[in-house]
């Protein structure tokens, strides 16, 4: 039997909430951004390959109920999982109307087996009756909201070229707040120019605002990406990975331990990551942040005060 993970994990959650082995399941749904088609900019952030930035491995040319049955097996096999969450993870997945929204979420949540959904979207992509909607689901379904956050330090959302700034992200979740929608930051550690004092802030941060779970990823480069270039060019340097395993755990102990885990390290896909490639081996780089967490006789929430 395995041992109990020194932070709140999500998929702990899981297993109190339905009882059994649940699996997320990505999905592509066909969402574009405002950063990527012209709107806002027709580059996309520094760091976002051709699918859109962590959907490697999904195949877009099914439809969203057959790219859930073709994971479901997947999953089945891999990890024994009973039941599964519908994740629209590629691009912004509220860059629509309602009615788009309504049917694509809804077609996911007619597929047997699935328990609830996870959107993941950008902070400017949130108009009201999109989070009255959603809110409207959350009482129908088990939801979670996915804001790209990626940092607090407006900086750094200008270098990555995110084209919104920290108050856009803090005005969006004091609004899908207001409504109980739960709400998980994704923080990518190891952007350029930060010190390592900027990016612990970041825990502090999201203690204060009130998040319900956060994503933590590493910077890594992607083919056919304008990081790339710069990577090839010298511009950018990146964690190791002992360095990186080490920044976790310190950012976990400064975490208010109610505010699950949903991920402590991203992998790239092997056929699009150019750096760093240590980073596909997700699991070692896991056992690493276990080991030191161990090692330190420490915990998610160790240095957390209320009042900071």
């Amino acid at each position: 039997m395995s041992q109990p993970k020194r932070y709140n994990t999500f998929s702990d959650e899981l297993k109190r909430v339905f009882g059994c082995k649940v699996q997320r399941i990505s999905v592509d749904a066909g969402f574009t951004c405002p950063n990527r088609d012209g709107t806002l900019d027709g580059e996309g952030c520094i760091f976002c390959g051709g699918s859109g930035s962590g959907a490697y491995s999904i195949r877009p040319e099914l439809s969203v109920a057959a790219q859930i049955e073709d994971g479901k097996e997947i999953m089945r096999r891999k990890y024994r999982a009973k039941r599964f969450i519908a994740y629209f993870q590629a691009y912004s997945n509220t860059y629509a109307s309602v009615e788009r929204l309504a049917a694509l979420f809804g077609e996911a949540l007619s597929v047997p087996g699935v328990a609830g959904i996870i959107v993941a979207t950008r902070p400017d992509c949130l108009p009201d009756d999109v989070l009255d909607y959603l809110a409207r689901l959350g009482g129908q379904t088990y939801l979670w909201l996915e804001l790209g956050l990626q940092s607090i330090h407006d900086k750094s959302l200008a270098f990555i070229n995110r084209r919104h700034d920290y108050a856009c992200f803090l005005d969006a979740l004091q609004r899908a707040g207001a409504r109980k929608i739960r709400v998980c930051a994704h923080v990518i550690l190891g952007l350029p120019g930060e010190t390592r004092e900027e990016m612990l802030a970041m825990a502090g941060a999201l203690n204060r605002i009130g998040v319900d779970g956060v994503k933590l990823h590493l910077l890594h480069v992607m083919k056919g990406t304008r990081l790339a270039e710069m990577y090839g060019q010298g511009e950018v340097a990146l964690l190791d990975r002992d360095g990186y395993a080490g920044l976790v755990c310190d950012f976990l102990e400064l975490l208010d331990p109610a505010i699950l885990i949903h991920r402590l390290t991203g992998d790239g896909g092997r056929d699009n990551l150019v750096a760093p490639l240590w980073s596909l081996n997700k699991f070692e780089v896991l056992n690493l942040i276990d080991a030191e967490l161990e090692r330190r006789d420490s915990r998610q929430g160790l240095r957390f005060s209320p009042s900071r």
